[in-house]
Protein backbone atom coordinates (compact mmCIF):
# COMPACT_ATOMS: atom_id res chain seq x y z
CA UNK A 1 0.00 0.00 0.00
CA UNK A 2 1.44 3.33 -0.99
CA UNK A 3 1.95 5.66 1.86
CA UNK A 4 0.52 9.10 1.66
CA UNK A 5 3.69 10.66 2.34
CA UNK A 6 5.07 12.03 -1.07
CA UNK A 7 8.29 10.31 -2.39
CA UNK A 8 11.36 12.99 -3.43
CA UNK A 9 14.69 11.91 -5.22
CA UNK A 10 17.68 14.25 -4.97
CA UNK A 11 21.19 13.48 -5.77
CA UNK A 12 24.39 14.41 -4.51
CA UNK A 13 26.95 15.95 -6.91
CA UNK A 14 29.59 12.87 -7.49
CA UNK A 15 26.47 10.62 -8.30
CA UNK A 16 24.05 12.81 -10.40
CA UNK A 17 25.30 10.85 -13.54
CA UNK A 18 23.21 7.47 -12.24
CA UNK A 19 20.84 9.27 -10.27
CA UNK A 20 19.25 11.29 -13.10
CA UNK A 21 18.66 7.81 -15.03
CA UNK A 22 17.63 6.33 -11.99
CA UNK A 23 14.69 9.39 -11.75
CA UNK A 24 13.73 8.98 -15.10
CA UNK A 25 13.07 5.05 -14.98
CA UNK A 26 11.19 5.52 -11.58
CA UNK A 27 9.13 8.39 -13.75
CA UNK A 28 9.77 10.86 -11.79
CA UNK A 29 12.64 13.90 -12.32
CA UNK A 30 15.20 14.63 -9.33
CA UNK A 31 14.43 16.86 -6.59
CA UNK A 32 16.11 20.45 -6.32
CA UNK A 33 19.74 20.75 -4.78
CA UNK A 34 22.31 23.71 -4.34
CA UNK A 35 25.62 23.72 -2.97
CA UNK A 36 26.91 26.55 -1.85
CA UNK A 37 31.44 26.58 -2.39
CA UNK A 38 33.45 28.78 0.03
CA UNK A 39 37.24 29.61 -1.09
CA UNK A 40 38.64 27.76 1.83
CA UNK A 41 36.55 24.35 0.36
CA UNK A 42 34.04 24.45 2.66
CA UNK A 43 30.72 23.46 1.07
CA UNK A 44 27.13 23.41 2.33
CA UNK A 45 24.53 21.17 0.28
CA UNK A 46 20.50 22.94 0.66
CA UNK A 47 17.49 21.22 -0.29
CA UNK A 48 15.96 23.97 -2.87
CA UNK A 49 12.22 22.78 -2.34
CA UNK A 50 10.51 21.23 0.76
CA UNK A 51 11.21 18.13 1.82
CA UNK A 52 8.64 18.17 5.72
CA UNK A 53 6.86 15.09 5.71
CA UNK A 54 8.11 13.46 2.43
CA UNK A 55 10.14 10.13 1.75
CA UNK A 56 13.53 11.35 0.70
CA UNK A 57 15.74 9.22 -1.26
CA UNK A 58 19.35 10.42 -1.37
CA UNK A 59 21.55 8.65 -4.38
CA UNK A 60 24.88 9.20 -3.74
CA UNK A 61 28.23 6.60 -3.95
CA UNK A 62 30.71 7.05 -1.64
CA UNK A 63 34.06 6.82 -3.75
CA UNK A 64 36.93 9.10 -3.54
CA UNK A 65 37.54 11.83 -2.42
CA UNK A 66 35.91 11.37 1.19
CA UNK A 67 33.83 14.60 0.53
CA UNK A 68 31.32 12.75 -1.74
CA UNK A 69 30.69 10.79 1.95
CA UNK A 70 30.78 14.16 3.91
CA UNK A 71 28.54 15.68 1.19
CA UNK A 72 25.64 12.59 1.46
CA UNK A 73 26.03 12.98 5.74
CA UNK A 74 25.32 16.72 5.51
CA UNK A 75 22.50 16.11 2.44
CA UNK A 76 20.98 13.31 5.08
CA UNK A 77 21.48 15.70 8.08
CA UNK A 78 20.01 18.61 6.04
CA UNK A 79 16.68 16.34 5.70
CA UNK A 80 16.52 15.46 8.66
CA UNK A 81 16.27 18.90 10.17
CA UNK A 82 14.14 20.00 7.31
CA UNK A 83 11.70 17.63 8.77
CA UNK A 84 11.65 14.78 5.81
CA UNK A 85 9.42 11.48 7.01
CA UNK A 86 11.97 8.98 6.00
CA UNK A 87 15.45 9.28 4.79
CA UNK A 88 16.95 6.32 2.58
CA UNK A 89 20.76 6.64 1.70
CA UNK A 90 20.58 5.07 -2.18
CA UNK A 91 24.45 3.82 -1.62
CA UNK A 92 25.61 2.07 -5.28
CA UNK A 93 28.72 1.62 -4.43
CA UNK A 94 29.97 2.11 -0.41
CA UNK A 95 33.31 3.42 -0.30
CA UNK A 96 35.32 2.03 2.96
CA UNK A 97 34.05 -1.30 3.07
CA UNK A 98 37.54 -3.08 2.62
CA UNK A 99 38.01 -1.90 6.35
CA UNK A 100 35.39 -3.97 7.56
CA UNK A 101 37.92 -5.35 10.61
CA UNK A 102 40.58 -5.28 12.10
CA UNK A 103 43.34 -6.92 9.70
CA UNK A 104 46.53 -6.02 11.31
CA UNK A 105 47.43 -3.91 15.04
CA UNK A 106 46.09 -0.18 15.61
CA UNK A 107 43.76 0.50 12.41
CA UNK A 108 40.20 1.88 11.84
CA UNK A 109 37.46 -0.51 11.54
CA UNK A 110 36.54 2.10 9.34
CA UNK A 111 32.81 0.32 7.43
CA UNK A 112 31.69 0.10 10.74
CA UNK A 113 32.56 4.10 11.25
CA UNK A 114 30.85 4.73 8.30
CA UNK A 115 27.82 3.19 9.52
CA UNK A 116 27.86 4.94 12.49
CA UNK A 117 28.33 8.49 10.48
CA UNK A 118 25.21 7.63 8.76
CA UNK A 119 23.12 6.45 11.41
CA UNK A 120 24.11 9.65 13.73
CA UNK A 121 23.54 12.04 10.49
CA UNK A 122 19.84 10.29 10.44
CA UNK A 123 19.43 7.93 8.18
CA UNK A 124 16.38 5.92 8.31
CA UNK A 125 17.48 3.15 5.59
CA UNK A 126 20.73 1.99 3.34
CA UNK A 127 19.91 0.90 -0.09
CA UNK A 128 23.66 -0.49 -1.37
CA UNK A 129 25.31 -2.87 -3.68
CA UNK A 130 27.91 -5.80 -3.99
CA UNK A 131 29.60 -5.13 -0.30
CA UNK A 132 33.22 -6.33 -0.36
CA UNK A 133 31.98 -7.91 2.77
CA UNK A 134 28.70 -8.51 3.75
CA UNK A 135 28.47 -8.63 7.46
CA UNK A 136 29.20 -4.92 6.86
CA UNK A 137 24.78 -5.18 6.84
CA UNK A 138 25.33 -6.06 10.35
CA UNK A 139 27.20 -2.59 11.37
CA UNK A 140 23.86 -0.72 10.85
CA UNK A 141 20.77 -0.10 13.32
CA UNK A 142 19.09 0.50 10.55
CA UNK A 143 17.50 -1.85 7.90
CA UNK A 144 19.97 -1.94 4.81
CA UNK A 145 18.91 -3.57 1.58
CA UNK A 146 22.30 -5.21 0.09
CA UNK A 147 21.36 -5.58 -3.56
CA UNK A 148 23.29 -7.57 -6.34
CA UNK A 149 25.31 -7.28 -9.21
CA UNK A 150 24.38 -10.68 -10.47
CA UNK A 151 20.53 -9.11 -11.23
CA UNK A 152 22.48 -7.45 -14.54
CA UNK A 153 25.26 -9.72 -14.95
CA UNK A 154 23.73 -12.89 -15.02
CA UNK A 155 21.59 -12.56 -18.28
CA UNK A 156 24.91 -10.82 -19.88
CA UNK A 157 26.69 -13.72 -19.66
CA UNK A 158 23.70 -16.29 -20.83
CA UNK A 159 23.57 -13.87 -23.97
CA UNK A 160 27.13 -14.86 -24.72
CA UNK A 161 25.85 -18.39 -25.19
CA UNK A 162 29.68 -19.82 -24.00
CA UNK A 163 30.53 -23.23 -24.60
CA UNK A 164 32.47 -25.09 -21.55
CA UNK A 165 31.88 -22.05 -19.33
CA UNK A 166 33.59 -22.35 -15.97
CA UNK A 167 33.48 -19.60 -13.72
CA UNK A 168 36.52 -18.03 -11.68
CA UNK A 169 37.19 -16.43 -8.46
CA UNK A 170 40.34 -13.79 -8.61
CA UNK A 171 40.90 -14.49 -5.04
CA UNK A 172 39.84 -16.74 -1.95
CA UNK A 173 37.82 -14.13 -0.94
CA UNK A 174 35.62 -14.02 -3.57
CA UNK A 175 34.47 -17.61 -3.55
CA UNK A 176 31.79 -17.53 -2.12
CA UNK A 177 30.38 -14.71 -4.96
CA UNK A 178 32.24 -17.05 -7.62
CA UNK A 179 29.82 -20.43 -6.32
CA UNK A 180 26.95 -18.55 -6.33
CA UNK A 181 27.05 -17.64 -10.20
CA UNK A 182 28.78 -21.36 -10.63
CA UNK A 183 25.84 -23.06 -9.19
CA UNK A 184 23.64 -20.46 -10.90
CA UNK A 185 24.64 -21.81 -14.54
CA UNK A 186 25.39 -24.98 -13.35
CA UNK A 187 29.09 -25.02 -14.54
CA UNK A 188 31.99 -25.23 -12.51
CA UNK A 189 34.18 -23.42 -10.82
CA UNK A 190 37.98 -22.49 -9.90
CA UNK A 191 39.48 -20.30 -7.53
CA UNK A 192 43.01 -18.14 -8.42
CA UNK A 193 44.94 -18.14 -5.11
CA UNK A 194 46.87 -15.09 -4.25
CA UNK A 195 49.47 -14.42 -1.69
CA UNK A 196 50.09 -10.30 -1.20
CA UNK A 197 53.24 -8.14 -0.71
CA UNK A 198 51.07 -5.12 0.17
CA UNK A 199 48.15 -3.05 -0.54
CA UNK A 200 47.61 -3.61 -3.84
CA UNK A 201 50.64 -5.55 -4.52
CA UNK A 202 50.38 -9.25 -5.43
CA UNK A 203 53.16 -12.15 -4.69
CA UNK A 204 52.15 -15.05 -6.06
CA UNK A 205 49.15 -16.62 -8.08
CA UNK A 206 48.26 -19.97 -8.54
CA UNK A 207 45.09 -21.99 -9.92
CA UNK A 208 42.56 -24.14 -7.88
CA UNK A 209 40.53 -25.80 -10.79
CA UNK A 210 40.86 -26.70 -14.53
CA UNK A 211 40.82 -24.25 -17.13
CA UNK A 212 42.25 -25.66 -20.26
CA UNK A 213 39.88 -25.44 -23.46
CA UNK A 214 37.35 -23.60 -21.11
CA UNK A 215 35.55 -20.13 -21.71
CA UNK A 216 36.11 -18.47 -17.75
CA UNK A 217 34.56 -15.35 -17.09
CA UNK A 218 35.95 -14.24 -13.83
CA UNK A 219 33.56 -12.24 -11.16
CA UNK A 220 34.20 -9.64 -8.44
CA UNK A 221 32.70 -7.08 -6.45
CA UNK A 222 35.13 -4.18 -7.71
CA UNK A 223 38.53 -3.25 -9.70
CA UNK A 224 41.35 -0.76 -8.08
CA UNK A 225 44.35 -0.63 -9.87
CA UNK A 226 43.74 -4.04 -11.94
CA UNK A 227 46.54 -6.22 -10.71
CA UNK A 228 44.58 -9.21 -9.51
CA UNK A 229 42.46 -9.43 -12.27
CA UNK A 230 44.54 -9.21 -14.90
CA UNK A 231 47.42 -11.36 -13.53
CA UNK A 232 44.34 -14.12 -13.08
CA UNK A 233 43.20 -13.38 -16.74
CA UNK A 234 46.80 -14.10 -17.91
CA UNK A 235 47.55 -16.60 -15.85
CA UNK A 236 44.54 -18.20 -16.83
CA UNK A 237 44.73 -18.03 -20.54
CA UNK A 238 48.70 -19.99 -20.14
CA UNK A 239 46.88 -22.50 -18.71
CA UNK A 240 45.06 -22.84 -21.51
CA UNK A 241 42.00 -21.25 -21.60
CA UNK A 242 40.00 -20.49 -24.81
CA UNK A 243 39.24 -16.91 -23.52
CA UNK A 244 38.66 -14.79 -20.60
CA UNK A 245 36.74 -12.17 -19.19
CA UNK A 246 36.05 -10.49 -16.04
CA UNK A 247 32.51 -9.10 -14.81
CA UNK A 248 32.77 -6.45 -12.05
CA UNK A 249 30.44 -4.26 -10.04
CA UNK A 250 32.36 -1.50 -8.79
CA UNK A 251 35.13 0.23 -11.53
CA UNK A 252 37.73 1.86 -9.19
CA UNK A 253 40.10 1.67 -11.56
CA UNK A 254 42.96 3.70 -10.22
CA UNK A 255 46.08 4.28 -11.13
CA UNK A 256 47.58 1.59 -14.01
CA UNK A 257 44.39 -0.11 -14.04
CA UNK A 258 43.39 1.32 -17.55
CA UNK A 259 46.73 0.21 -18.88
CA UNK A 260 46.89 -3.14 -17.16
CA UNK A 261 43.52 -3.74 -19.04
CA UNK A 262 44.04 -3.06 -22.27
CA UNK A 263 47.50 -5.17 -22.22
CA UNK A 264 45.73 -7.78 -20.39
CA UNK A 265 44.90 -11.08 -21.95
CA UNK A 266 41.20 -10.33 -21.13
CA UNK A 267 38.63 -9.89 -24.06
CA UNK A 268 36.08 -7.71 -22.36
CA UNK A 269 35.73 -6.23 -18.71
CA UNK A 270 32.10 -6.25 -17.76
CA UNK A 271 31.11 -3.12 -15.12
CA UNK A 272 28.31 -1.37 -13.75
CA UNK A 273 27.57 2.65 -13.63
CA UNK A 274 27.56 2.93 -9.64
CA UNK A 275 30.95 4.72 -10.33
CA UNK A 276 31.43 6.94 -12.99
CA UNK A 277 34.32 6.13 -15.56
CA UNK A 278 37.39 8.02 -15.31
CA UNK A 279 37.69 7.13 -19.25
CA UNK A 280 36.43 5.17 -22.14
CA UNK A 281 38.10 1.84 -22.87
CA UNK A 282 37.69 0.03 -26.06
CA UNK A 283 37.85 -3.46 -23.65
CA UNK A 284 35.31 -2.19 -20.51
CA UNK A 285 31.54 -2.44 -21.26
CA UNK A 286 29.20 -0.68 -19.11
CA UNK A 287 25.61 -2.34 -18.00
CA UNK A 288 23.64 0.73 -16.46
CA UNK A 289 21.81 -0.03 -12.60
CA UNK A 290 19.34 2.27 -12.94
CA UNK A 291 16.44 0.22 -13.55
CA UNK A 292 17.01 -2.26 -10.35
CA UNK A 293 17.72 0.39 -8.20
CA UNK A 294 14.26 2.28 -9.73
CA UNK A 295 12.40 -0.96 -9.04
CA UNK A 296 14.08 -1.20 -5.57
CA UNK A 297 13.31 2.34 -4.83
CA UNK A 298 9.47 1.97 -5.77
CA UNK A 299 9.56 -1.26 -3.90
CA UNK A 300 10.88 0.52 -0.47
CA UNK A 301 8.69 3.00 -1.11
CA UNK A 302 5.58 0.89 -1.87
CA UNK A 303 6.28 -1.26 1.69
CA UNK A 304 6.66 -3.98 -0.79
CA UNK A 305 9.14 -7.03 -0.94
CA UNK A 306 12.37 -6.73 -2.76
CA UNK A 307 13.48 -10.22 -2.43
CA UNK A 308 12.18 -11.74 -5.94
CA UNK A 309 14.54 -9.00 -7.08
CA UNK A 310 17.92 -10.91 -6.02
CA UNK A 311 18.88 -14.15 -7.72
CA UNK A 312 21.29 -14.71 -5.34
Amino acid sequence: MQPNNPIKIFSGTASKYLSEKIAAAYGTELGKVSVLRFSDGEFQPCYEETVRGDFVFIIQSTFAPAENLLELLMMIDAASRASAYKIVAVIPYFGFARQDRKDRPRVSIAAKLMSNLLAAAGVSRVITMDLHADQIQGFFDVPVDHLYASFVFIDYIRKLQLEELVIASPDTGGTKRANSYSKYLDCPMVICHKTRKGANMIGEMTIIGEVKDKNVVLVDDMIDTAGTITTAANLIMDKGAKSVRCVATHPLLTGPAFERIEQSALLEVVVTDSIPLRKPSPKIKVISIADLFADIIKKAYNNQSISSTFLF
